[in-house]
């Protein structure tokens, strides 16, 4: 059995493809299922490197990172010592023990959803570069370690999935910081040789299994974080006749995805019942700065803005004008650092506006007994312009490819949202065919992976 494996480090979930039987299949990870959330609890977050390293001592593998970490790493241990005699275990969490043991006391501890979105983020310090390593490392030692309970062999040759742009507003720039982040994170753990192919590619390597003529296929990937639009030749036994890169006809993609979409609907209709749209006694509407900010979970400069002292003055000088008493609301979001906790709170609520017109929406974790509801014409409205930016992909990926699709092959874990499954099929009819809308990535890694690896 070959020791290679195809990871999805989702912005949403990660997943672990594998071949069975000749086939790629995705992996149950023993303490997660399928898939693992991409979330990460910390008691502190300058513990992370000192948990890391003591993990890797214990395999013997711990001396490339002591070297890398040499100026922060007595400090990171200390403050991993400090912390379990303080009353909290020394350990990270993943998943939905992640988000159980911060929802426990979102204040009191350091946590992380859909860190790969801050991956090719502009004007990312060396220090904050070397923490979103640490996580990516950590994560990865996680999945590795999960793997080996499920009876793998242990992982040295990996293919990891990438959009075809990481945030940041140099695309260029941005995807070389983010791939090399996730090179010295694999490094770090033990992977000897890892590979990059992107997400659309690895969704449509499953899909043209199934095929038995060459056909123009889009692919349509929405994930939690990024949407990317390719124009592919897909075929018979193409994985191993033809090259990936000579396949594409056309390509796009952006920092588009699900989280961007909780964001909006989070803002549009639970944001109000925090003051959003509140006028001040002369008559002018509140800064909507602040909402922006605290929605903005998949935003660092967001979020840093949103609990820096300016803002919590600002927010109390408000809140003493007459009829402002709402303003509270907002501030306890702030002072208890609960805005993960509310966009997981939109998640759910979209999710439910799914399948109903509108949805009573529970926010007693800020006030008790506070509710508001949610409608369907809410979330269209709040992503108009989120989906007129994904529809100019896709004519951006047309024009490039300078041909119509044979089929649309629509997946992502967003893409089970029927305004995504409905516009397209507005747009081409019987063309689109759908996915497994979460596995399609990861086993088109293990696909890839097993083909390039001996």
């Amino acid at each position: 059995m070959k020791a290679i494996a195809g990871i999805d480090l989702g912005t949403s979930n990660c997943g672990i493809g594998v071949m069975k039987g000749g086939k790629p299949a995705l992996l149950s990870l023993p303490q997660h299922g399928h898939f693992m959330p991409s979330t990460l609890y910390a008691p502190r977050s300058e513990v992370i490197a000192g948990w890391l390293y003591r993990q890797l001592k214990a395999q013997g593998r711990e001396q490339a990172f002591q070297q890398a970490r040499r100026n922060t790493l007595s400090a990171s241990l200390h403050a991993l010592s400090e912390a379990r005699l303080d009353g909290y275990e020394d350990e990270l969490f993943f998943g939905r023990e992640a988000l159980s043991r911060y929802l426990e006391d979102p204040s009191d501890c350091y946590y992380i959803r859909s860190h790969k979105s801050f991956l090719g983020g502009s004007g990312l310090s060396p220090r904050q570069q070397e923490v979103l390593e640490d996580i990516t490392a950590s994560m990865l030692l996680h999945l590795l370690e999960q793997m080996r309970e499920a009876g793998r062999n242990d992982v040295r040759k990996l293919v990891i999935g990438r959009p075809i742009n990481f945030q940041g507003i140099n695309s260029e720039r941005s995807n070389e910081q983010a791939t090399a982040i996730i090179r010295r994170a694999a490094r770090n753990v033990g992977i000897e040789q890892l590979e990059f192919l992107y997400e659309p590619m690895a969704a449509g390597l499953t899909f043209q299994q199934q095929l038995t003529e060459e056909k123009r296929v889009l692919v349509v990937d929405v994930g939690g974080g990024t949407t990317d639009i390719s124009m592919v030749l897909m075929g018979p036994d193409y994985l191993n006749s033809r090259a990936p890169e000579t396949t594409v006809l056309g390509h796009s993609g952006k920092r588009i995805g699900g989280n961007d979409f909780d964001v909006a609907l989070n803002y549009k209709a639970l944001m109000p019942a925090l003051g959003l749209g509140l006028t001040d006694e002369k008559g002018r509407m509140l800064p909507t700065q602040p909402f922006h900010d605290a929605a903005a979970v998949n935003n660092l400069s967001a979020q840093t803005r949103f609990y820096s002292l300016t803002h919590r003055n600002e927010l109390e000088a408000l809140r003493r004008q007459p009829g402002l008493d709402t303003l509270s609301r907002l501030i306890t979001l702030q002072r208890n650092q609960m805005t993960f906790q509310q966009s997981a709170v939109a998640e759910r609520t979209k999710i439910a506006l799914s399948e109903s017109e509108s949805t009573q929406v529970d926010l007693s974790y800020i006030e008790a007994a506070l509710s508001t509801t949610a409608t369907q014409h809410q979330f269209v409205e709040s992503v108009q312009g989120l989906m007129k930016q994904i529809a100019g992909l896709i004519d951006s990926t047309l024009a490039e490819a300078g041909c119509d699709p044979d089929v649309v092959f629509l997946t992502g874990g967003s893409a089970h949202s029927p305004l995504f499954r409905n516009a397209l099929k507005a747009r081409f009819g019987d063309k689109l065919v759908m996915g497994d809308n979460f596995g399609s990535v990861t086993t088109g890694l293990a696909l890839w992976a097993d083909r390039i690896f001996d």
